[in-house]
């Protein structure tokens, strides 16, 4: 074997590594998510983005540092891997002040300017508007940014996304439309939804290029990325990805979860994202017990700095509560 060959393999292994380092931190992220939850540590609304960790982290080995990310409000994934700091989104989550927005936003509302994370959006379609605007921004000042818009299939009944694919269209803007297609929406089942369950047809009949992908398979997710971010950035106009994924746990952690059968989701638990990947790894030769050991080691130490950042920071005072309610302009 070459040098050139030996190295090339190595960067492999270590880009395998790094996939599956990424969703374990995610998913491990979001089960401590749940414990703190149950001590009413993290209040509110909470989403849980279990079981879908190979669509956030593919598709963000496809995204720049000067793109823009705009997410729904099951985003704890991709803000962490977008860059934000673990120890900014668990303190957002408490409410703290040192939270990436603030202690202001929660669960739903993490944002992030240095990453270009524009939320966490609460509201169901919410981002795609915002989205199209950023990537008009970019095409005006001619930049070579794309305006990432993640949002579930549930949202293309929403008028935001029919409106936000048509400008899309008509204006050619840089923007991939990312739809994580888990089939139940907040409870609801896409056939009973959608009068057609090929998405891929909504997003071509506004001629846009749309694409579906195994969203439980991360290489197929980083390489369905790379292709419309190279589309993208080649100025042919927008593309529509569909990520054909499964989310292991309820909408929310209010949700009884009465609309699929448990034993569907055990079902699909046994080919997880995580579990499936790390069983290619060890085929290859590339995992082993000592390997994924450590990698845990790694990121529930990571995680237990973030609990211990969060339970220190602190709650604004009751006397800033009006800060940014109004402009704090010049005074009349």
């Amino acid at each position: 074997m070459t040098k050139a060959s030996t190295a090339s393999s190595h960067r492999d292994r270590e880009h395998h590594l790094s996939l599956l380092k990424q969703m374990l931190r995610v998913r491990r992220f979001e089960e401590k998510c749940v414990e703190l939850y149950s001590q009413q540590k993290i209040r509110g609304f909470l989403h849980l983005y279990i079981g879908e960790e190979a669509v956030c982290t593919g598709l963000m080995q496809a995204v720049s540092a000067d793109d823009a990310m705009v997410a729904t409000y099951r985003e704890h994934g991709h803000a962490l891997l977008r860059g934000i700091p673990m120890n900014a989104v668990l303190a957002e989550m408490y409410g703290k002040q040192e939270g990436c927005s603030g202690g202001r936003g929660g669960s739903m509302h993490l944002f992030d300017k240095a990453t270009h994370f524009i939320g966490g959006n609460a509201i169901v379609g919410g981002g795609m508007p915002v989205a199209v605007g950023y990537a008009l921004a970019a095409k005006l000042r001619k930049l070579k940014a794309i305006s990432w818009c993640v949002f579930g299939e549930g949202a293309m009944a929403e008028g935001e996304f029919h409106e936000s694919m048509n400008l899309a269209a008509l204006w050619q803007l840089p923007v991939v439309f990312c739809c994580e297609n888990n089939y139940y929406a907040m409870g609801t089942a896409l056939d009973r939804s959608e009068s057609e369950t090929n998405l891929l047809k909504h997003a071509k009949s506004y001629r846009i290029n749309a694409q579906s992908v195994d969203g439980m398979d991360v290489l197929a997710t980083e390489a369905a990325s790379h292709a419309a971010a190279k589309w993208v950035r080649a100025g042919k106009g927008p593309y529509f990805l569909e990520f054909q994924t499964y989310r292991f746990r309820a909408h929310s952690m209010f949700d009884p979860e009465r609309y699929r059968e448990k034993a569907e989701v055990h079902d699909r638990e046994q080919h997880g994202p995580i579990k499936r990947y790390g069983e290619q790894l060890r085929e290859l030769g590339i995992l082993d017990d000592t390997g994924l050991n450590t990698l845990e080691a790694e990121i529930a130490q990571e995680i237990q700095n973030a609990v211990d950042f969060a339970e220190a920071g602190q709650l604004e005072p009751v006397a800033s509560l009006s800060r940014f309610v109004y402009s704090e302009g010049a005074a009349s």
